[in-house]
């Protein structure tokens, strides 16, 4: 297909067609993605949020990053804390998964689930898939956003093979081996 022309002198258009912001959305809503609680705790004060945008960077040494808003109620406690435990949710945690992503007060959020104590201070959610316990070593802020990148000092697996994920707007569930 040749490339499409501009209307004023017939030569190729090599400007890339504008993305709106509602566009780029619906595209993302097809991108499924695990569904995490992430969790901090020190000096900033103990909060939490729900988030999708979660990845692995490299192996060496084991780094996640993770998008966090910086409107979001749980900014100024993350940055203040310097850690994060990214609790990857378990089918049936939907519920959690609401509570942390609404606006309910922190303190609240917490009364729900079973937490325990990471070594870095973060809560860990007892009956997450996976849990990383991790330390904030790099911030880089894009746009509304600031991409925390997490090098993960501990993991704690669960013991659920079925992973809440979140895609076309709704909860799906994902199953996996139950045999390792």
């Amino acid at each position: 297909m040749p490339p499409p022309c501009s209307p004023l002198d017939g030569a190729p258009d090599t400007t890339p067609p504008a993305v709106t912001r509602e566009g780029f959305r619906n595209a993302m809503a097809r991108l499924g993605a695990a569904v995490n609680i992430v969790t901090t705790d020190g000096p900033g004060g103990r909060h939490g949020f729900t988030a999708s945008a979660v990845c692995s960077v490299t192996d060496s040494p084991p780094t996640l990053l993770v998008c966090l808003n910086k409107g979001s109620s749980a900014a100024g406690p993350v940055h203040a804390n310097g850690v994060v435990c990214i609790n990857t949710l378990a089918a049936g945690h939907e519920p959690l998964s609401n509570l942390f992503g609404g606006r309910t007060p922190p303190e609240e959020r917490f009364a729900s689930g079973a937490w325990r104590v990471a070594a870095t201070g973060a809560p860990m959610l007892v009956g997450a898939v996976v849990a990383f316990d991790c330390r904030i070593v790099r911030t880089v802020e894009v746009g509304t956003h600031n991409v925390l990148f997490c090098e993960v000092v501990g993991v704690a697996e669960g013991g659920s093979h079925e992973s809440l994920i979140y895609y076309s707007r709704r909860y799906h569930t994902l199953s996996g081996p139950t045999d390792d």
